[in-house]
């Protein structure tokens, strides 16, 4: 429509003193100004701002947790730094380690009566013993893990140490858990250094309460035992057959002796070594690792549990072990016992059988193959040399060298042969 004068009416028309048009309000929801659009540009503008906030807020409370339980767990482990010190100490008699990346952790039980829940096993006489002492051995290329128990009655050299009181002790021969009794960890180390020459990288240490919370954690250990138990000293009682022991009743079950088997300090530790071999397949089931709501627990026990040298005395060293044990198939992580017999002078003690213990230790201490059977005694590699020398007597002396004798067998097992069948 136009007016009289032929011009455009609205508001496009010129302004008569030649200003340009003014352009027409558009008033699609949300592109324009109207009281309509302009709310709802406002309104998206703020959702969007309170969206952002409370994923940022989500984002970092989540961080925030991850990060307090990391904090929770790694504050768990206590880190002896006592024994770090005595170490240090006497660094210039350690042995020299031999082999680059493989690793030799001490796990030592402690018989302590001191502490939570620990009173009801026994008197507090204000002093302790290594109950329990392994030798893990870990292969430079992770493809093996070798577990030697320690007896406690053996008799060995113990070397001067210091008390909890700043006192010194003699040099002295004795049974081994003395060395745990006179001067706790740094002594039971330095002691085992100068029996086996091997360096001890590690050490772990456990006592009753921490062991039970471990059993806990996974919801209990499945064993299999060919005849009821019943123990009062280690107070406890199983029947025969297929049994998932809790944790009081695996503490029961790893210390009890005399009324077990032959009642031989031997028997226990072949119990335990079993026992131990059925954590470990608990533990790394899927069941476990990949479960979240059951991995937490486990973690919490085993970070509460332990007292270990400063370089494991975090999530990151523990975590580093760990990763290098996990892909470990079953058959390569092997239990053994020291060879050993009773001493000559003592029913009661141990002494270690020879050249097979020291066989042992240098197959440790250089990283070379060995091989457990739960019937075959030790064979040392000299006798294997021996039978390899018979068959090959005609080699002429510019042959080839002949294929290394084989791996010596101890007697022992495996954790893939302890699972119930």
């Amino acid at each position: 429509m136009t007016d009289t004068a032929g011009m455009p009416s609205g508001p496009d028309r010129p302004d008569p003193d030649g200003a340009p048009p003014e352009p027409k309000a558009t008033y699609a929801p949300g592109a324009g100004s109207s009281p309509t659009g302009a709310g709802v540009v406002r309104r998206r503008r703020r959702w969007l701002r309170w969206a952002a906030i409370g994923a940022a807020t989500v984002v970092l409370g989540t961080a925030g947790a991850g990060w307090a339980v990391y904090t929770k767990l790694d504050g768990n482990i206590t880190k002896d730094t006592d024994a770090a010190a005595e170490l240090a100490r006497y660094e210039k008699e350690r042995p020299t380690p031999l082999v680059h990346d493989a690793q030799n952790i001490l796990l030592i039980g402690s018989d302590t009566r001191s502490g939570r829940g620990n009173k009801k096993y026994g008197r507090d006489p204000g002093t302790q013993r290594s109950d329990t002492t392994i030798l893990l051995h870990l292969a430079a290329d992770r493809q093996s893990a070798t577990a030697v128990s320690i007896p406690r009655d053996v008799m060995v050299d113990i070397p001067r140490c210091r008390r909890p009181d700043g006192s010194r002790t003699r040099a002295q021969f004795a049974q081994f858990n003395w060395a745990y009794e006179f001067g706790g960890t740094a002594c039971t180390i330095r002691t085992i250094e100068k029996l086996t020459r091997i360096r001890i990288d590690h050490h772990i240490v456990i006592d009753f309460a921490g062991f039970k919370d471990m059993v806990e954690a996974v919801d209990g250990v499945e064993v299999c035992l060919k005849t009821p138990i019943r123990d009062k000293d280690a107070k406890v009682k199983l029947a025969a057959g297929r049994q998932t022991l809790n944790g009081e009743q695996a503490l029961g079950y790893v210390r009890a002796r005399k009324s077990i088997g032959n009642g031989s300090d031997t028997d226990r530790m072949d119990r335990q070594q079993q026992f131990l071999a059925a954590l470990v397949n608990k533990v790394r089931s899927n069941d476990v690792l990949l479960n979240p709501a059951k991995l937490y627990p486990v973690l919490d026990a085993a970070t509460s549990a332990l007292t270990t040298d400063p370089g494991l005395a975090n999530l990151r060293g523990l975590y580093e072990l760990v990763r290098g044990m996990r892909n470990i198939p079953t058959e390569r992580v092997q239990f053994l016992t020291v060879p050993r017999r009773s001493y000559a002078y003592d029913a009661n003690r141990d002494e270690l059988v020879e050249p097979e213990a020291d066989e042992l230790f240098t197959r440790l201490r250089t990283d070379a193959p060995l091989q457990v059977s739960r019937k075959k005694a030790a064979q040392t590699v000299r006798e294997d040399a021996e039978d390899s020398s018979d068959d090959e007597s005609d080699e002429k002396p510019d042959d080839p060298p002949h294929r290394p004798s084989p791996a010596p067998t101890f007697r022992g097992n495996t954790a893939a042969g302890t699972a119930c069948k």
